[in-house]
């Protein structure tokens, strides 16, 4: 029989964004009902972050015994067993699963049902045999990988994100398409396991990062012994026996055992019959909810947070929307989004962390700016671990006001915490200038940076002059 429910909030999908939503509404005492038609965690748990971050750290186990030998300790390249590998990141998964479970989530006063949600009119959403009328609606769906229009593609055995944590067996020969931070993370982590890795990607690898920065990581990928094709024109992909081939319109063919789609992802609209509900979907780029600032779609009583609405697509900044849905539904605050200090970071080895405006984006929204830079060659923490590769690199206005920071280097994800505060906060360079930075750690290369930025004047002829007149009063 089929069963109303009427409720306080609705949250469709249970990824983290949604996860965070429900449990923070339910905890404040409103009445919630969580849909999820396919596993709690969504893409961050079973997918994404968890198992890719899992994979790169086995890998970086595989790897590290080739760089000993400056430390006096034998060079050994450890044996991989990838069935084993493979059962880490599953156990990795498992571990952290009953904190996004259906029974935590039961226990803090959320029903969940466990449907695939779909809208039959503008306040009223069917899941399964129930049908729920809510006040607000959370539209929380997250994406896919989206698949690029390539001749052959669609009839080839191709992986994504949420089948390669799946494999049972290494690649000998692992094809990627796309050179962003997915494609980045795979290529670095397949080939210090073993396999030999080919990336394909059409513009730059890395493209959207500082180029800078980004030529460090690329520098180490190379060195590891991952191909990268920049610029490549993919003409068709095709399918036979164990091999797949991928050939470019220059004639070009590249061949592998596996090939891995890493060209982006799609909002995840496909289930939810919006046009029923009266929800706008943009069709500039990948189709997406269109919201306004205070996440809110056409129809005011539903929200969509995350990257079913076309913004950043990090599970923090999910995070960070679930928060301002809640201050928004609940205490009618006018919470508005803003990502200007909102972080990103690729987890290659040196990772590659930013916030804010990179240079040239400061370039061409302001007409003149300082760039601070200080190199890991100069810093004594990073010589001491003979790991010296990247620097950290800092934009600000001309009168001190941070516009962007980006590390690439050991630990630059870590690193740039301090420069995300700074940025969210207003803070001015003096203030990172004038941080008591512990002795030897690289985050004294950030305050470095920082000082940098009076170095020009500290160290010139005016505080010279200014300095010897005051010499000449002091008796």
């Amino acid at each position: 029989m089929a069963e109303h429910i009427k409720t306080d909030i609705c949250v469709i999908g249970g990824g983290s964004g949604g996860l965070s939503v429900a449990a923070g509404a339910a905890q404040m005492g409103a009445q919630t009902v969580l849909v999820e038609g396919h596993k709690m965690g969504g893409d961050c748990l079973n997918y994404g972050c968890v198992p890719s971050k899992a994979l790169l750290a086995a890998a970086e186990r595989a790897h590290i015994g080739a760089s000993n030998k400056p430390f006096g300790v034998a060079a050994t390249r450890p044996k991989v067993d990838f069935a084993a590998v493979m059962a880490h990141v599953r156990e990795t998964i498992e571990a952290i699963e009953p904190v996004d479970s259906v029974e935590r989530f039961s226990g803090l006063g959320v029903r969940v049902i466990e449907e695939t949600g779909k809208f039959i009119d503008r306040k009223t959403l069917k899941a399964g045999k129930m049908t729920i009328t809510a006040k607000r609606f959370v539209i929380a769906t997250g994406s896919v990988a989206a698949v690029p229009n390539i001749r052959g593609l669609k009839s080839v055995p191709y992986l994504t994100n949420e089948t390669i944590f799946t494999l049972t067996r290494q690649p000998k020969h692992l094809l990627i398409i796309g050179g962003g931070p997915i494609g980045a993370e795979m290529a670095q982590a397949f080939c210090r396991l073993g396999s030999a890795v080919t990336v394909l990607e059409a513009d730059k690898v890395l493209g959207r990062e500082d180029q800078e920065l980004s030529a460090h990581v690329k520098s180490q990928l190379i060195a590891d012994g991952v191909m990268l094709v920049e610029g490549a024109r993919i003409a068709a992909v095709s399918h036979k026996g164990t091999k797949t081939t991928v050939k470019l319109k220059n004639g070009e063919e590249i061949s592998g055992d596996a090939l891995l789609v890493a060209a982006g992802r799609a909002p995840n609209l496909a289930a939810l019959n919006l046009a029923k509900a009266g929800v706008a979907v943009s069709d500039e780029g990948q189709p997406h909810i269109k919201v306004d600032k205070r996440l809110r779609s056409s129809n005011k009583k539903i929200f969509a947070i995350g990257d079913v609405n076309g913004g950043p697509q990090f599970t923090h900044a999910a995070g960070y929307q679930a928060g301002l849905v809640i201050r928004n539904i609940l205490f009618f605050l006018p919470a508005k989004v803003n990502f200007a200090a909102l972080p990103r970071v690729t987890y290659t080895n040196p990772e590659l962390a930013s916030v804010g405006l990179s240079e040239s984006a400061a370039r061409e929204k302001f007409a003149a700016i300082k760039v601070l830079r200080w190199p890991f060659e100069e810093n004594d923490r990073a010589r001491a671990e003979r790991d010296m590769r990247g620097m950290v690199k800092v934009i600000t206005t001309r009168n001190g006001r941070i516009l962007g920071a980006s590390i690439v280097g050991k630990g630059a994800g870590d690193l740039l915490a301090p420069w995300t505060m700074a940025l969210a906060q207003g803070l001015p360079i003096s203030a990172m200038a004038g941080v008591i930075a512990p002795y030897p750690t690289r985050g004294e290369a950030s305050k470095r940076a920082a000082g940098d930025y009076y170095t020009p004047t500290l160290f010139g002829p005016r505080t010279r002059k200014v300095v010897g007149l005051l010499s000449l009063l002091r008796r």
